[in-house]
């Protein structure tokens, strides 16, 4: 049954009223016959068949809530005019991307169309501004938007919950249908332009983040990037959201995922690893996520400003004329300047409380101090932003009249959207910037301020400075904001800390000189350096390099609704056919089987570790034919598996990885003649009961010729950091020793040197042989890492000079995954079906029951 998340919620999301006619441009659709369009992409997928991207013009495909235009109509002619909104984060990325890459934007409209207009408007877009509009319907729009974007995601990612109904919306199922809808709607329309063999599809903050999933549906190979520009919380917060891993699963559809911090990284990377279960891993500077055959790549990396455009509204007639006003309002003062959404995570509150508290701690200061804070218009109107209106402007009035007098107010508020250039005459003036945020993505203040105080030269004009003077600035940020990592010179502070910030602000403005210019030059470096071009082309080459291997392997699409995802292997690695392999196994006569045990014949989560009567019946019967070399190779150690497979009286056991090995029950144990000494236990075993200690959910596992630490039942982070802690200790004090240190699936072990169970492979089939009974049937399956060997092994020891013939060979892993295996089998009921149909081959006959 599909899931209440699934994509069909809303009928409009189909409509024909979304679909535009085709325009002349090439398409990357074939028409085969007048009037009909071909599925070419979905059958390739399907098949993993796909030849190599062709050589049609490259796009690049920009996807946003809206887009980066301006759009206005004539009230008298009824006719619409759009121009570029040049300030757009969106229009500026363009600089980052070669001259041939064509740009498209699909993305919504800040201003509803009629319906009987949007065919002509969509139509005018697309040929003149290279955009694709999404014009979603009035009541969609505003539970999509206003409902879970911002009364939902918005909050969450910014670490509000809502406790109680008066603080933030509850979960409401219909608003996130809503979303799912919305987002299915932009993904129709990246469909119409985009030509999946060539372009790069780029998705942009949270308002999508489902949209990948529907073209990843689509277009198996798709080259897909995500950026989220806000926080993403902690995995505490996060695990709150009812739709929790439908997200994270959306996103895990993209080749690369952008973060502005490595915090923000970190936390959803958390999140993958509590709820999902994945590990990352680093490889030469870059993150990945395994997904089922794929590496989701991450990228950190802050957004930059474009220095042209704050350049150009320095050098603006207007911009000069308003600094001289400024200079003549503010005579005798300094400014501190700041700049902010009216909302709840601003701190808009607490950055006037501090101002407050600076003018009480510091009389002298009164008169000659003043706080210029600029508010930009709010971005919704609920109930939190007009109780953070109300407030600001309450506690600037408390302050003008508590410290103010005639002709001098310490807070300036201007509530009005402020232009650009009026913007940077602020910002030119100003001794310090302070950006107090109590939560924040992407604040590009900082970056805008210090570009500003380095001036040009109209500006250094209108201020009257000599050229070439010293430049200065001081930034006092939260340590909660995206940029704060990235201005190593600014003051950062806590903003909940009023009287921090207070002397923070003290430090700021009564700083030296040389100590001010030191730290702008720094900022101004980095900045001019990490513009929004360096940005965008950077994510773009970290792109590309994550797409590269997308026609190197066979895709399937598996899944319902926004659990599909994407299977990525090896063209050589496909599902065990059961009437392939027991037709070789009935044609051949001197068969090899080894098998792993916990995982394959047992399910690995089962609590019972014993096998069922069916597996033992199922053994028997294979090691009970004589053309048959039966083998269980496991980790476990020699009494547990000896014990518990006591009835199949002809069956080998490989324990504790080969380092025993015994041919039947009647045999003796075999020991690895690597090494009988074990002094080295005398060190590993205190290192081991030290972190068992300090990692509560932890154990040691003691074995005869090993010692595991185990950590599935701790807590995956905490886990997972200590593993990696252990493995370095261990290796360090076990270094002269002859053992190897190595980590596996939730475990640390340390085993003598040479102990493989790919040793085991070559030591049964060289018996065989000089038994004088050439192999020439060989099957070995196993699920986890320890398995590779055998699958590495029993190619290398089958196909090499050792045997006189190839036998046939089937290498299969249990689960689809990356392996060195050829075959896979989903799971342990699976391979004990196999087990069974091969019994049945055997000379006896015999009736296999699946269960388990």
């Amino acid at each position: 049954m599909l899931s209440r998340s699934c994509i069909n919620l809303v009928d409009f999301a189909s409509s024909d009223i979304f679909n535009f006619p085709q325009t002349p441009r090439a398409l990357p659709r074939m028409m085969t016959v007048p009037g009909i369009i071909t599925d070419v992409d979905v059958n390739e997928s399907n098949d993993g068949n796909s030849d190599s991207p062709s050589s049609s013009p490259r796009k690049q495909i920009i996807v946003a809530n809206f887009l980066p235009l301006h759009a206005q109509k004539n009230s008298e002619t009824g006719k619409w005019s759009f121009s570029f909104d040049e300030d757009s984060l969106l229009l500026q990325m363009k600089d980052g991307f070669s001259i041939d890459t064509d740009v498209f934007y699909v993305g919504s409209l800040k201003i509803n169309v009629d319906l009987s207009e949007q065919e002509e408007v969509a139509q005018k877009l697309l040929d003149e501004f290279k955009c694709v509009p999404t014009f979603l319907p009035d009541d969609l729009q505003k539970k999509f938007y206003h409902g879970f974007c911002k009364q939902h995601l918005w909050p969450l990612f910014h670490y509000m919950l809502p406790i109680c109904p008066d603080y933030g919306s509850r979960f409401d199922r219909v608003l996130w249908q809503a979303y799912v809808s919305a987002n299915k709607i932009f993904a129709d329309k990246v469909m119409e332009v985009i030509n999946p063999e060539e372009d790069y599809v780029w998705v942009h903050d949270y308002h999508l983040m489902v949209l990948p999933t529907f073209l990843r549906k689509r277009f198996y190979r798709v080259k897909l990037g995500f950026f989220l520009h806000s926080p993403f919380p902690s995995s505490e917060i996060y695990r709150t959201l009812p739709v929790r891993n439908e997200i994270l699963k959306a996103l895990l559809n993209v080749d690369l995922i952008g973060f502005h911090t490595f915090d923000y990284a970190r936390h959803f990377l958390s999140c993958c690893s509590r709820l999902l279960g994945l590990d990352y891993e680093s490889k030469r500077g870059y993150i990945g996520l395994e997904y089922f055959g794929r590496t989701v790549y991450i990228k950190i990396l802050h957004v930059g400003i474009h220095m042209g455009r704050i350049e150009s509204a320095l050098n603006h007639p207007t911009s000069s004329i308003k600094v001289k006003e400024l200079q003549e309002q503010f005579k005798g003062k300094k400014i501190i300047v700041g700049v902010d959404d009216m909302d709840i995570f601003k701190g808009i509150s607490l950055k006037l409380q501090a101002m407050e508290q600076l003018l009480l701690q510091h009389p002298e200061l009164r008169g000659k101090l003043v706080l210029v804070q600029i508010v930009n218009p709010a971005r919704s109107m609920g109930k939190d932003v007009q109780e953070a209106k109300k407030e600001t402007y309450m506690i600037t009035k408390r302050i003008n009249e508590e410290y103010g007098f005639p002709g001098y107010a310490p807070v300036v508020l201007i509530d009005r959207p402020v232009p650009l250039y009026e913007k940077t005459a602020y910002y030119a003036l100003a001794e310090c910037c302070i950006i107090n945020a109590v939560r924040d993505g992407m604040n590009l203040m900082p970056y805008k301020y210090t570009v500003c105080r380095q001036g040009t030269p109209k500006m250094d004009e209108a201020l009257e400075m000599p050229s070439g003077c010293p430049r200065t600035s001081m930034l006092v940020v939260s340590e909660f904001i995206g940029c704060s990592p990235s201005l190593s010179g600014a003051i950062r502070v806590n903003p909940w800390n009023i009287d921090a910030v207070a002397d923070a602000l003290y430090d700021a403005i009564t700083m030296s000189d040389v100590e001010k210019q030191l730290r702008h030059e720094k900022h101004y470096r980095y900045i001019s350096s990490h513009d929004v071009a360096y940005w965008a082309h950077s994510f773009m080459l970290d792109l590309e390099r994550a797409c590269r291997d997308h026609y190197g392997k066979r895709c399937w699409g598996i899944g319902l609704g926004l659990s599909f995802r994407i299977l990525s292997l090896s063209p050589s690695f496909r599902k065990l056919s059961f009437d392939h392999i027991v037709a070789a196994y009935k044609r051949t006569s001197r068969r090899a089987i080894l098998l792993d045990y916990d995982g394959t014949v047992v399910p690995e989560s089962s609590v019972v570790n014993n096998p069922s009567r069916d597996v033992i019946y199922v053994l028997r019967k294979l090691c009970g034919d004589p053309n048959n070399t039966v083998f269980i190779v496991s980790g476990r150690g020699k009494d547990s598996l000896g014990n518990w497979l006591a009835p199949c009286e002809n069956l080998g056991i490989a324990a504790e990885h080969g380092y025993y090995l015994r041919w039947n029950s009647k045999s003796e144990w075999e020991t690895s003649h690597v090494t009988s000494d074990f002094e080295w236990k005398k060190t590993a075993e205190p290192v081991m009961k030290l972190y068992t200690e300090a990692t509560d959910g932890s154990y040691i596992e003691t074995k005869e010729s090993a010692l595991v630490w185990h950590y599935q039942d701790a807590d995956p982070d905490f886990g997972s950091c200590q593993a990696k802690e252990l493995l370095d200790h261990l290796e360090s004090v076990l270094a002269n020793e002859p053992v190897v240190v190595k980590r596996g699936h939730n475990i640390v072990e340390v085993k003598p040197q040479g102990v493989t169970k790919g040793l085991v492979v070559e030591k049964v089939l060289s018996t065989m042989l000089s038994n004088g009974k050439l192999p020439d049937f060989v099957m070995c399956i196993g699920d986890d890492r320890s398995d590779e060997d055998m699958f590495e092994s029993i190619s290398s020891t089958a196909y090499g000079s050792s045997l006189p013939v190839a036998p046939e060979i089937f290498a299969c892993t249990v689960g689809q995954k990356p392996s060195k295996a050829r075959y896979y089998l989903d799971d342990a009921d699976e391979v004990s079906s196999l087990l069974g149909r091969l019994a049945a081959g055997s000379p006896w006959h015999y009736r296999f029951s699946t269960k388990v």
